[in-house]
């Protein structure tokens, strides 16, 4: 079974890194490795704790980033990117 599963799981990881598209994956990459360490010493369980810990370095960097913009909001802080001035009408996503 491990057999089958390692290429498949390898020929996955790898045409999701040629994906010509971006990628927004802050946080992800740290938490996979940290998370893959911590599941392969609980246990060897390190792909699940990779999958785990890319969620939530996901989720911290949002968290991070959303309190990074709310410090700019308050402070006038306007170096955000799409900004141009005060005519400029600025959308966040």
């Amino acid at each position: 079974m491990k057999s089958i599963l390692m290429p498949a799981a390898l020929a996955i990881a790898l045409a999701a890194g040629l994906t010509s598209a971006p990628v927004q994956a802050a946080g992800c990459l740290k938490g996979a490795a940290i998370g893959g360490v911590a599941g392969h010493l609980a246990g060897h369980h390190g792909l699940l704790g990779a999958g785990v810990g890319c969620i939530i370095g996901r989720h911290e960097a949002n968290k991070h980033a959303r309190e990074r913009a709310e410090q700019d909001r308050a402070s006038g802080n306007r170096s955000e990117l799409g900004y141009t001035g005060p005519a400029a009408t600025f959308r966040q996503r």
